[in-house]
């Protein structure tokens, strides 16, 4: 896979961060450079230890799926996508609640980190399924999701609730297409 189709992953994986963001930017009068860290920090870091667990999970199963790999990569892809994309439709603002960074404990950041990345892990066992290396992959999704929940945090904090619903869309929008390449790709 090229370094732009993980790059596009990463900006897929990160709309879930970005649009918890961007909530929680709402709710700020001001940011300061702590309040935009980090979120940053901690759903850039689960973000990218999330692929890893998925892919080491996907190794053992690697034996079992030779020759359906594309079709379970597509299927995981292109339901995690069309999770996003239902959640992102069906939030009428229930999570605009949701507490500004610099006041939410580490639980709060974990349990937020932890949900937000689930849908990397599946991303992870796609990896693993289609023989990539990790590594590298893994600190992409990372940094495109530290960078888009600095960026959330900052923008929430200016225009408020406007971009969280679409950025939830057009991310499942980009892993359901990166899914039905992969797709296309298999069945050559």
């Amino acid at each position: 896979m090229s370094f732009w189709a993980v790059l596009l992953i990463g900006v897929g994986l990160s709309m879930d961060a970005f649009a918890v963001s961007v909530a929680s930017g709402c709710r700020l009068r001001q940011v300061t450079l702590r309040d935009a860290l980090r979120p940053g920090c901690w759903f850039g870091g689960f973000q990218a230890l999330m692929p890893v667990l998925g892919w080491l999970g996907g190794t053992a199963l690697r034996p079992l799926v030779d020759g359906v790999d594309h079709w379970i990569a597509f299927g995981l892809l292109a339901f995690v996508g069309g999770k996003m994309i239902l959640e992102a439709v069906r939030d009428h603002g229930e999570n605009q609640t949701a507490v500004a960074p610099g006041a939410q404990s580490s639980h709060d950041m974990f349990v937020l980190a932890v949900a937000t990345s689930i849908d990397a892990f599946a991303v992870g066992i796609s990896f693993s399924i289609l023989r990539m290396a990790i590594l590298g992959p893994a600190a992409l999704i990372g940094v495109v999701t530290f960078v888009f929940s600095v960026a959330g945090t900052l923008i929430g904090c200016k225009v408020g609730g406007f971009l969280k619903n679409k950025a939830g869309v057009l991310g499942g929008l980009v892993l359901i297409g990166i899914g039905v390449k992969i797709l296309l790709q298999g069945l050559r």
